[in-house]
C-alpha cells in the first residue's frame, strides 16, 4: 500500500533522513526500485546482520551490538572532531534526564556549591529550576519573560567561583540561538545544552567541559542523549549521584553499564553514516543556512503579515517561529494557514502550547525542497489575504 507523503516540520521527535528512515541497512545508498527496498527494511529490521534476529532483540553485551556503538563513537568524533582527551557517552533520560546529571556530576558538595545559568528560553530556565534542586543557581541574565534576545554581556553577572557555565544553543520554543559561544570566566567550564542544533553546524568541542543533546532532533530518534565530556571533569559526583547519571560510571563501562535503548543507538549510526555522506557538518550547515533563509525572507519581506518576535542577531536557524496579522498574531488567520498547509501534507506547524502561534523545525532531515515547498505557500497565503 502506498504510504501518503507529508512534510514534518516537528520540534521533536523529529523526521528521520529518508536514506534511513525507509531502509534500517548498513548500506543506506544504495539506489534501489521502492519494492525492494522495503523488502530489505522488513528483512533487517526482522533478521539484522543475519543474527536471526532484531536490532531490537540483541543483546547489548553482543559482539554484534558492541559494533553498533563503536561505530557510532567513531563516526561521532570523526564529524565532530573531538579531541582524545574527551568521552562520548550514549546515555537514556533525554536531555531532561542531564538537567539533573550536570549539576550531581559536577558539583559534589552540592548545596556549598554554584553555577552560572544563561537563562534565555523555556528549556535553560527548566534547567536552572531543576538544578536549584541541589545546587545555588547564579542566572547570569537579567529576568525577562520575552525570551526574544540575549541581552549583552554589559549586562551579565558572572560569579568567578561558579561550578560550570551552563547554556542552552538553541532555544526550541522560544527560537533564539547562540551562534557564537558564551565565554565563561577563567578556569570555568563551559556547558551546553545542544539538543535542538546538534550537529546542524562546525564547533569547536575543546571549548567545552560538558556537551550533551538529545538524539530526536538531528541525529535519531527519542531515547538517547549523547554527552560528550572533558575527562578532567569524571569522577567529581556528588556521592548520592545515580550510578546511570555517573559520567564517569557510564565511561568505565564504556555506555554499557545499564541496558542502553539499542534500537536508538542503532538508528543515530545509520544517521552519522548520512551525515558524513552529506557534507559533514559544512554540508548541514550550508542546508540549514538555506532553509533557514527561504523562511525568514518570506517573513521579512512580507510587511508584517508574517511576524517574526526574535532579535534578528539571535534568531535560530532551526526552530522558527511567527505569527500570521501582526506581533500578537491573529487567531482566525493562522487556524486557516494550519488546515490549509495540512491539507497539503504539511504537519506539526503548530507553535508551542506555551506561546502560540506557529513554528518551522528545519532539522538536518527536513530538504530544501520540503522548505520551499513552505516558503511557497506561504508566499501563496500572503497573496490570497492580500486581495
Amino acid at each position: 500500500m502506498e504510504s501518503k507523503k507529508v512534510y514534518n516540520f516537528a520540534a521533536g521527535p523529529s523526521k528521520v533522513p529518508e536514506e534511513v528512515n525507509t531502509q534500517f541497512v548498513n548500506f543506506i545508498y544504495f539506489q534501489l526500485p521502492a519494492q525492494q527496498v522495503l523488502r530489505q527494511a522488513q528483512q533487517e529490521l526482522l533478521n539484522y546482520n543475519n543474527e536471526g534476529a532484531s536490532v531490537m532483540e540483541l543483546s547489548h553485551r553482543s559482539k554484534t551490538f558492541e559494533k553498533v556503538i563503536e561505530t557510532a563513537e567513531k563516526d561521532l568524533r570523526d564529524i565532530l572532531s573531538i579531541p582524545d582527551n574527551y568521552k562520548v557517552l550514549f546515555m537514556q533520560g533525554g536531555g531532561t534526564g542531564q538537567f539533573a546529571a550536570i549539576p550531581l556530576n559536577l558539583c559534589p558538595g552540592l548545596k556549598d556549591c554554584s553555577a552560572d545559568y544563561l537563562v534565555t528560553g523555556a528549556w535553560s530556565s527548566k534547567a536552572a529550576k531543576e538544578a536549584e534542586k541541589y545546587i545555588k543557581v547564579n542566572r547570569v541574565l537579567p529576568k525577562s519573560d520575552k525570551h526574544v534576545t540575549i541581552a549583552d554581556k554589559s549586562e551579565w553577572k558572572l560569579n568567578a567561583n561558579a561550578s560550570y557555565l551552563y547554556y542552552c544553543e538553541n532555544e526550541t520554543i522560544h527560537g533564539v540561538e547562540w551562534h557564537h559561544a558564551p565565554e565563561p570566566l577563567p578556569g570555568v567550564p563551559l556547558v551546553a545544552d545542544m539538543s535542538s542544533n546538534f550537529l546542524t553546524k562546525p564547533i569547536d568541542v575543546s571549548k567545552y567541559g560538558i556537551i550533551f543533546a538529545g538524539a530526536q532532533k538531528n541525529v535519531g530518534i527519542a531515547g538517547l542523549v549523547v554527552v560528550i565530556v572533558r575527562e578532567d571533569l569524571l569522577g567529581k559526583e556528588a556521592g548520592f549521584c545515580p550510578s546511570v547519571l555517573s559520567y564517569k560510571t557510564m565511561a568505565d563501562n564504556k555506555s554499557l553499564y545499564n541496558t542502553p535503548n539499542c534500537f536508538a543507538v542503532y538508528i543515530t549510526g545509520l544517521c552519522l553514516k548520512w551525515i558524513k555522506a552529506n557534507g559533514g557538518l559544512r554540508g548541514m550547515q550550508e542546508r540549514c543556512n538555506k532553509k533557514s533563509d527561504l523562511i525568514y525572507s518570506v517573513i521579512d519581506s512580507s510587511n508584517g503579515f508574517f511576524y517574526s518576535p526574535v532579535d534578528k542577531r539571535y534568531r535560530s536557524k532551526v526552530n522558527l517561529p511567527f505569527r500570521i496579522g501582526g506581533a500578537n498574531g491573529d487567531d482566525e488567520l493562522e487556524k486557516e494557514f494550519l488546515s490549509e498547509s495540512a491539507k497539503r501534507g504539511m504537519i506539526q506547524l503548530k507553535g508551542h502550547r506555551s506561546v502560540g502561534g506557529l513554528r518551522a523545525s528545519l532539522f538536518n532531515a527536513i530538504t530544501i525542497e520540503e522548505t520551499q515547498f513552505l516558503a511557497n505557500f506561504m508566499k501563496e497565503f500572503h497573496n490570497l489575504k492580500q486581495k
